[in-house]
């Protein structure tokens, strides 16, 4: 069904001023396993990410903000990867996307993450503003086809969505020049990465630098498969338990059953020792 049709976008300075929600918002941290996990709300996130477009667009902001996701497997080969370790300590923000992360918070924390930022849920939250503010994504990664047919799901569910470009995630580290370039040229304000844990870190630190005027270099895994590849999210009483990883490795045993068996013990023992105001 369609969302959100409310005519043309007004301007993005004329819909909030940036220090509207620099003032509200804290990008206040709370260790959870080991990593810092920033207490926001979905609604919070989608403010800073407005709040980061103005600042973007007016030249405030000289280069993106890289932001990241954790869940139980990164937890995991956070501690057990020292080069993932590297790549995720040099994001500028990253968010609790496994509902385990938050569960260990309210064990041990003073001040709990209020809720889970699942990525593919906080899409759509991002999806109404940007439809709302005029603000431009550029969707990265999957295999051929696959963003395309995101995006093309997301303009039917947000029509005036502005989707200025779209590209697999099959390339060569020497095209990455180009592949910038070709996002600036878009007029893009927010770059969604889906290039798999590990590797989207890194190419979303190499391209830091390459990227002037974006707002949000915003990585996302296989966010696309869920809009654009037919991959389906687990029941909502999983997700809220803390158990999506159980369906996603019945869905794919081959390779994911035994990813979830290597690391969710090693993650449960991380957030057990590791979380803490």
């Amino acid at each position: 069904m369609n969302e959100h049709s409310n005519g043309p976008a007004p301007s993005i300075a004329a819909v909030l001023s940036a220090s509207d929600w620099a003032e509200k918002l804290s990008t206040e941290t709370v260790t959870i396993g080991g990593l810092p996990i920033v207490r926001l709300t979905r609604d919070e996130m989608r403010g800073l990410m407005l709040s980061d477009v103005v600042e973007a667009r007016s030249g405030a902001m000289m280069r993106p903000r890289v932001i990241t996701s954790a869940n139980g497997s990164i937890v995991a080969t956070y501690h057990s990867d020292p080069a993932v370790r590297s790549s995720i300590d040099r994001m500028d923000m990253i968010d609790a996307d496994g509902m385990p992360l938050v569960l260990a918070s309210r064990m041990f924390c003073k001040r709990p993450l209020p809720e889970r930022i699942a990525t593919t849920d906080f899409l759509l939250d991002a999806a109404a503003e940007a439809t709302r503010s005029g603000i431009r994504f550029y969707l990265l990664g999957a295999r051929p086809g696959v963003a395309a047919r995101a995006a093309e799901h997301l303009r039917y569910r947000f029509p005036g969505l502005q989707i200025v470009g779209t590209r697999h995630g099959f390339f060569e580290r020497s095209d990455l020049p180009k592949i910038c370039a070709k996002v600036i040229e878009s007029g893009a304000d927010v770059l969604w990465l889906g290039l798999g844990a590990g590797l989207q870190e890194t190419i979303a630190l190499e391209c830091r630098d390459r990227l002037p005027g974006v707002a949000w270099v915003r990585t996302c895994g296989g966010l696309f498969d869920h809009y654009g590849g037919g991959v389906s999210r687990a029941p909502g009483w999983m997700q809220r338990s803390g158990m999506e990883w159980a369906y996603r490795a019945a869905r794919e045993p081959l390779r994911l059953g035994w990813r979830y068996l290597i690391t969710n013990p090693q993650a449960a023992w991380h957030l057990l020792t590791k979380t803490h105001d």
